[in-house]
């Protein structure tokens, strides 16, 4: 079966306080940069066929020293996109937590449709099929890397694993890390999950926040 790496965009200032969604301009920071091309120095010596993205800017310049690297061009794929959150993308997190839409992620997600977006449901059968119609497209044991995001690679999972929408949130995907799948004939393989160059541990809370509240909350999204 082929295989793909499912790459998570680089680090943002955007998306540790707000959801990013697909806003325009979301570009990675120093730290997003520096993840980008560690990452293509740790995978210089894969065999890549190919390598494909999402077409927001964030995936775009995570792909770009990969594709560098290799002497490949960067193939967009709508497919790849971030999820649609409608009129929900650019709002703070504390914000999204009111909603009743947001508490239903962890509820009732297979019930979510994002106000002016997709619902969980579409993400799920889109991912599915990008994922698949990429696959069939190579050979076995042939690498693809497709660069995107958490929600996506959550969901890429999810269905390769056979669980259902419910469980969709229990992945944790880091930024820059890599997520391997073997998919085409036969039951689809995870090879590994959330590979990331370095371990990265909690801060301890700062001396002026409550205890026990972490000083920098990890945002999945």
């Amino acid at each position: 079966m082929p295989i793909l790496l499912l790459i998570r965009h680089g680090d943002n200032d955007v998306f540790k306080t707000r959801l990013a969604g697909r806003l325009p301009g979301v570009h990675l920071n120093a730290d997003g940069l520096r993840q980008a091309q560690t990452l293509a120095e740790e995978l210089a010596d894969a065999p890549l066929k190919a390598i494909y993205s999402s077409p927001l800017e964030r995936a775009l310049e995570t792909a770009a020293p990969l594709a560098a690297a290799h002497g490949l061009e960067v193939r967009v794929h709508a497919g790849l996109i971030e999820v649609d959150y409608g009129e929900l993308q650019g709002r703070t997190y504390k914000q999204l937590k009111r909603l009743k839409v947001w508490q239903m992620l962890h509820k009732q997600p297979a019930a979510v449709q994002f106000p002016g977006g997709e619902s969980l449901t579409n993400l799920l059968q889109r991912t599915a099929r990008t994922l698949d119609e990429l696959a069939a497209q190579y050979e076995d044991h042939q690498i693809i890397a497709c660069v995107t995001h958490g929600d996506v690679i959550r969901m890429a999972v999810t269905h390769s694993l056979g669980l259902g929408l419910e469980e969709f949130d229990r992945f944790q995907i880091a930024t820059a890390s890599i997520t391997t799948l073997a998919l085409g004939r036969g039951r689809p393989r995870l090879l590994n999950l959330n590979q990331v160059s370095r371990l990265e541990w909690p801060k301890p809370p700062e001396p002026d926040k409550v205890p026990g509240q972490a000083a920098n909350p990890s945002k999945t999204r």
